[in-house]
């Protein structure tokens, strides 16, 4: 009947709604008065672009909760390329300084720039989330960065056959760290990172 094809394409027509995803706020800008358009990491949704409406406001519940590094639990809505931020709850506390921030800042901006919107990569999300743990702990986090670098050439599509080496071998470090600079540099070949600046003092971890 018509009132059963008009449910029907009404039902179809439904933003779909997803609940508490774990993942990460990697930007955020202002957007109009008092809300921000910010871009997350999602375990299982890859990278989305989402408003916060009202987070800008003082008594916002998404103000405290929005920030970059730590842990959180995302849901949203949303048919369009931006989606519409519904809760966002805190799933732990990564306290990070110095060289350790400005490392996650560089592989936040590598995130945003090589990765396709809502393509899920499970594994580079892992590798995120444990060189941010690494970071956090003021241990010597050269092993995770390794890893994160690797995982992402092979999740884009620019890595190689080979297996994976043993990124916590401090005699490979230097060989590998440089070989994963060069590939990456060769990719953002014309697109230099705002985060350039750091890179000497990435050497270092």
């Amino acid at each position: 009947t018509a009132r059963v094809r008009s449910a029907i394409w009404a039902m179809s027509r439904r933003a779909p709604r997803v609940q508490d995803r774990p993942g990460f706020m990697l930007h955020a800008t202002a957007w109009r008065e008092t809300s921000l358009i910010v871009q997350t990491f999602s375990r299982d949704h890859g990278c989305v672009a989402m408003v916060a409406k009202g987070a800008k406001r003082p008594y916002s519940v998404l103000r405290p909760v929005l920030s970059a590094f730590q842990p959180l639990l995302l849901s949203w809505t949303g048919n369009g390329e931006v989606k519409t931020l519904t809760r966002a709850e805190i799933a732990g506390i990564r306290p990070l300084t110095g060289t350790a921030l400005m490392s996650a800042w560089y592989m936040n901006e590598l995130l945003l720039r090589l990765l396709p919107r809502e393509d899920a990569h499970p594994l580079l999300f892992d590798a995120y989330d444990m060189a941010l743990q690494q970071l956090s702990n003021g241990t010597r986090a050269a092993g995770a960065l390794r890893r994160f670098e690797w995982t992402l050439l092979r999740e884009t599509g620019y890595g190689v056959d080979e297996d994976a080496p043993d990124f916590e071998d401090p005699v490979i470090e230097p060989a590998l760290r440089r070989d994963l600079r060069e590939r990456l540099a060769e990719i953002l070949a014309g697109r230099p990172l705002s985060t350039r600046r750091v890179l000497m003092d990435l050497q270092r971890i």
